[in-house]
């Protein structure tokens, strides 16, 4: 208890609370219409796409996320036209940006000397490290997410059930696709922070199956979806203080344990 109460006298500590509770809530609430519309993986594919960005910023001595948030938004969007405009199912079209990603992010590390401890830290994240002006922009750009989600949320919750219905009713539904990935993107970079390019799809993911679990009412899962997000984040980062291990690890391993306690909620729910 001592070293818990000790955590919030640093500032570091401050700020990946904070960072990591806002950035939390956009992985939510952009994760249950991604998993309902069954593209959770597009986390997966732009997350390892994002190693070989990180990888140039790297080797251009720029910093790795003003290269990655454009180049991923940019990936996001041939994700979605390999997939409309193309024999490419969604997956398939996730797993070749994916592949292509992780090759050159593979090259660009050799080409920078190797794996070296900045690359790691992207790789397996680093929350506790965050400086004041990643916080910021963090915070920034995530209100900014949960914002147009707000704005846009009939429209996506329209397309999200039935896209053909959606269309017929005046929704313009590419542009909404186009707006959802995007958004997804950013959020995908922005999770990396938190635990990490290997593990940063389990943000998007695991609290809203989580959710699923429990209710089927859609703005009650929403809801829970943040709730779950939100707690597994702040209690793993201090959790990790506590106890002198990895942020992102604790942070999944708190995700997986509500998942299980919901998944068996639901079995004996009468």
């Amino acid at each position: 208890m001592s070293l818990l109460l000790e955590a919030f006298q640093y500032g570091f500590v401050h700020r990946a609370l904070l960072a990591g509770a806002v950035i939390a809530v956009s992985c939510a609430c952009l994760g249950i219409f991604l998993v309902l519309r069954k593209l959770s993986l597009i986390g997966e594919g732009l997350a390892h796409f994002s190693f070989a960005t990180i990888g140039l910023g790297l080797l251009l001595n720029i910093y790795p996320i003003y290269v990655t948030i454009p180049l991923a938004v940019l990936a996001s969007l041939g994700i979605l036209y390999l997939s409309e405009n193309t024999n490419f199912y969604g997956d398939a079209a996730i797993g070749l940006v994916s592949a292509i990603g992780v090759a050159a992010g593979v090259l660009m590390a050799s080409l920078s000397g190797g794996f070296n401890v900045d690359l790691f830290s992207y790789l397996f994240g680093d929350i506790l490290a965050i400086t004041p002006t990643e916080a910021v922009s963090a915070v920034l750009l995530s209100v900014v997410i949960i914002v147009l989600v707000l704005l846009f949320y009939h429209e996506l919750f329209a397309i999200t059930f039935d896209e053909e219905y959606a269309r017929v009713l005046g929704i313009k539904t590419r542009r909404v696709n186009r707006i959802l990935v995007m958004l997804s993107a950013v959020t995908i970079v922005l999770g990396i922070k938190v635990v990490g390019i290997m593990l940063v799809s389990s943000l998007i993911i695991f609290p809203s199956i989580t959710a699923l679990q429990i209710s089927r009412a859609f703005r009650t899962a929403l809801i829970l979806s943040v709730g779950i997000a939100l707690v597994s984040v702040v209690a793993g980062i201090l959790l990790a203080f506590v106890l002198n291990v990895p942020a992102g690890a604790m942070i999944v391993v708190l995700n997986f344990i509500f998942f299980i306690a919901a998944y068996i909620v639901r079995i004996f729910k009468p």
